[in-house]
């Protein structure tokens, strides 16, 4: 991974020392709600709670930080899923107000539940094959100045603002 910054591109310490991990793998895990390591143990101790470390393989999960972006995820595949179904019932059918308003809206709570650990579960996969959050051993929790470089920053990969 590179970091651009105006004048050019500048790698980032240590970024060949690591050792690839695979990406597709990881994610497919994390939608089976498994460790995105190893696979075999639970990634989850409750409906959405991560477990601290992996009791099968011993890896350190506590450093994911998925925050808003499985709701989201959630919400954009529910919506692609519902809304042509609802409209090709809507013209083909004409149901009555009463069972759409209560049809679409148990629909769409209920596929979000059952959505909602599986898209967690890939972030945090996605995340852990990136090296994201914490998940660097040589890095630290805060990688968030990957993301607000600077020219005038130290090594030109640390954050502008004052800490």
């Amino acid at each position: 991974m590179a970091v651009e910054i105006m004048s050019g591109t500048q790698e980032l310490a240590g970024e060949s020392d690591l050792p690839r991990r695979p990406l597709g793998s990881a994610m497919k895990r994390g939608l089976a709600c498994r460790c995105p390591s190893c696979g075999k143990g639970r990634l989850f101790s409750g409906y959405l709670k991560v477990t601290p470390v992996c009791a099968a393989c011993g890896e350190d999960l506590s450093h994911q930080r998925a925050d808003d972006a499985p709701p989201y995820f959630t919400i954009m595949i529910v919506g692609h899923i519902l809304v042509p179904i609802i409209l090709a019932v809507e013209t083909a059918m004409t149901p009555p107000l009463w069972l759409q308003m209560t049809l679409w809206p148990l629909l769409a709570l209920v596929m979000s539940l059952a959505m909602l650990p599986m898209i967690k579960g890939a972030v945090v996969g996605f995340q852990w094959a990136r090296y994201m959050h914490g998940f660097d051993p040589q890095g630290d929790a805060d990688d968030s100045r990957l993301f607000f470089a600077t020219p005038n920053s130290e090594a030109g990969i640390s954050g502008g603002a004052a800490r």
